[in-house]
């Protein structure tokens, strides 16, 4: 394999944050899949996603989640393998499924929609991961 394909096929089982919310915003039929604890989702969670343990992903998700749909997985961050856990559930299952770098740490990070009990919210920006928003006045 040569370096071209290396990241071809890199691009082809990953996404990030940043495209993610984009095709999930422009109405793709993307299914995000947290597949974190209870406890994990119940402190927070991407915008209009679907909890779904990655160990429960096997019997739940041929019920829960139609065959075809294009999937994205996650977890806390990078420092976490349970995304990489549930796309191979879903891989196995024949869905079209990509795991999500940086997990719901650079989600949130980057500035996008997280939901909690309390409802939605965004957290600033940091710096280091996103450049910040600058509102106009129309």
């Amino acid at each position: 394999m040569d370096r071209a394909d290396y990241f071809a096929a890199k691009l082809t089982f990953e996404t990030d944050p940043s495209d993610a919310y984009a095709a999930q915003r422009s109405g793709e039929g993307l299914v995000i899949v947290d597949v974190r604890s209870d406890e994990a989702w119940a402190q927070g969670r991407v915008t209009g996603a679907v909890h779904m343990h990655y160990s429960e992903i096997a019997e739940r998700a041929p019920r829960e989640i139609p065959v075809g749909s294009r999937v994205v997985v996650y977890c806390w961050s990078p420092g976490c393998n349970a995304g990489a856990k549930g796309a191979l559930e879903f891989a196995r299952l024949g869905y079209e499924v990509r795991e999500m770098i940086g997990g719901f740490e650079y989600w949130v990070r980057e500035g996008y929609p997280i939901e909690d009990a309390d409802g939605v919210h965004r957290r600033p920006i940091d710096p280091l991961t996103g450049v910040p928003r600058v509102r106009t006045r129309p």
